[in-house]
């Protein structure tokens, strides 16, 4: 399993309570240092930076840096992640050689079928994650081969749908919680034809919608043309996004980064 133990400190910032889950905050963490060239995070804030393809950086204002879909390249930067996670539909989504100085690794799948669970708690940030399954190799199925990551931060939940392939089930949607924040992927075949992710999208009602996973305009305007009924939609079009909770939209929103690679001033 590429997974670290964590490395315990003293004065750990603590996190604040999110509505997705009841879960305790009585793990210890993780004491973190700004990295030099990444500006400090506001309190009680979420940068998000959508990376490239399904990779997005999440940063905490403790100085965590946790990266999703995390193909062992995220630009021209020295910064290493605190945490990355990984899918394994394609190897767009994960790498088998992560840098050994990443302390946690979180694979979202186990051996095959059994699938994996994940319950990293930093004291500001919680990771965890949801088993979904993938078609396999020859149209077959892996039960359990993907991951909803969830990640609670300063109040807020944001999840990553990773390369979802079906539908969450009541007891998946009841796992995953009620999501201010959802990276969706849009191609509109390659993980779920485009309705039913719509669907998708439309059950988990979060206030923030960031599109990922799209391979030209055509289908990344397919999907916005599909949830504008129900969505508001802005275009940001820079690649960075600022989070807090007390000033999210007050109705669903969908909110389109463009992808950029990290880079050190």
């Amino acid at each position: 399993m590429l997974m670290s133990a964590p490395l315990y400190a003293q004065d750990v910032p603590t996190r604040t309570p999110s509505h997705c889950h009841a879960l305790a905050d009585a793990a210890p963490g993780l004491e973190y240092l700004h990295h030099a060239s990444l500006r400090a995070v506001q309190d009680e804030t979420v940068d998000l930076h959508y990376i490239s393809h399904a990779s997005f950086l999440i940063r905490s204002t403790g100085g965590l840096n946790l990266v999703t879909d995390f193909t062992g390249f995220i630009g021209n930067t020295r910064m290493i992640p605190d945490v990355v996670t990984m899918n394994h539909a394609h190897d767009t989504h994960w790498t088998a050689y992560p840098d050994p100085a990443i302390p946690h690794v979180l694979p979202g799948w186990g051996p095959f079928g059994e699938g994996v669970t994940h319950r990293l708690d930093l004291g500001e940030v919680l990771v965890r994650n949801v088993s979904t399954d993938i078609r396999s190799q020859f149209a077959g199925v892996e039960e359990n081969g993907n991951s909803v990551f969830v990640f609670e931060i300063a109040g807020l939940c944001i999840g990553h749908l990773g390369h979802l392939h079906h539908a969450p089930n009541d007891e998946q949607y009841a796992a995953i919680g009620r999501l201010d924040v959802v990276m969706v992927p849009v191609d509109g075949g390659m993980t779920l034809d485009l309705p039913t992710m719509i669907s998708v999208v439309k059950r988990l009602r979060s206030r923030i919608v960031l599109p990922m996973h799209w391979f030209s305009g055509f289908a990344l305007e397919d999907f916005l043309d599909g949830i504008e009924d129900e969505f508001s939609v802005v275009r940001v079009e820079g690649s960075m996004l600022n989070v807090r909770r007390n000033s999210l939209p007050s109705q669903p929103t969908v909110m389109v980064l463009r992808p950029q690679y990290l880079r050190d001033e």
